[in-house]
């Protein structure tokens, strides 16, 4: 491990709290807090590539772990950042919900909230830091079984947020539910795949020492996709906007594992 773990990880911390700051007073000029899922998905780059640099591991791990965090922040934050761009000025709806609720005193709200996103970053890269400490040669089974784990939940989520693309730039219903491909079979598969790949990253740290802890990234995204800004929010507005067309939806389709669909 670095001498000095601790002024690694703050300092960590503090690159991501900068990032999603300036997101806030961008977010602020620009009156449209939907540049914070942009952020959200490109900060997790630099703290890989900070990790993997600062590293005191093997090379060729530092190396992987660096370039497959990275290829997928970066997807996302393209696919997250041409979705935001279309729709600017008009805000993400989940948003707009939220500064309905905190209209007392938005901009503050709305600063927690962006820091509150910074520091669930950090906690979802704990793993990455660990493996990129993980001084041991060569790949260790359960490495490589996390490794195949991060791949397919990366092409599962790639996937499906194209067909929803397709579906939504085809379709001109905009109360049409998308229910082709992986929609099919569960309502939120994106997010089935995100939280997949937090789980492949737990596997790749449990070689680790200490690498147990890691545990606690897929649970906290499986508790913001479950609980927080994910899928309620998500399923609130789909209600309002499709109505029972999206109460159909839920009847028959898994909300989140994808499965084989049930009778209405």
């Amino acid at each position: 491990m670095p001498d000095d773990p601790v002024t690694l990880l703050r300092t960590g911390f503090a690159i991501v709290l900068v990032l999603f700051f300036l997101t806030w007073r961008l977010s602020v000029r620009k009156d449209n807090y939907s540049f914070v899922d942009v952020t959200w998905a490109l900060a997790f780059a630099p703290l890989a590539a900070w990790y993997a640099v600062t590293g005191a591991g093997w090379l060729p791990r530092r190396a992987a772990i660096a370039v497959l965090v990275g290829l997928w922040s970066l997807r996302l934050g393209l696919h997250l950042w041409r979705r935001v761009a279309a729709h600017h000025p008009r805000e993400d709806a989940r948003y707009a919900v939220l500064r309905e609720k905190w209209r007392a005193h938005p901009r503050r709200a709305f600063l927690f909230f962006f820091l509150a996103q910074a520091v669930l970053v950090w906690l979802l890269m704990l793993p990455v830091y660990l493996i990129a400490n993980q001084p041991a040669q060569g790949f260790h089974a359960l490495e490589i079984a996390g490794f195949a784990l991060w791949c397919g939940a990366l092409i599962g989520e790639a996937l499906a947020d194209a067909q929803l693309a397709r579906f939504l730039k085809t379709t001109p219903d905009p109360a049409a539910v998308c229910e082709s491909g992986l929609w099919r079979y569960s309502r939120h598969p994106n997010y089935f795949f995100q939280s997949l790949l937090w789980w492949g990253l737990f596997l790749m740290a449990l070689p680790v020492p200490w690498g147990w802890a890691a545990l606690a990234a897929p649970l906290a995204m499986l508790h913001f996709l479950l609980h927080v800004t994910g899928i309620p929010l998500t399923e609130k507005l789909s209600l309002q906007k499709r109505g029972e067309a999206y109460r159909r939806y839920q009847r028959t389709t898994s909300a989140l594992v994808p499965w084989f669909r049930s009778a209405e």
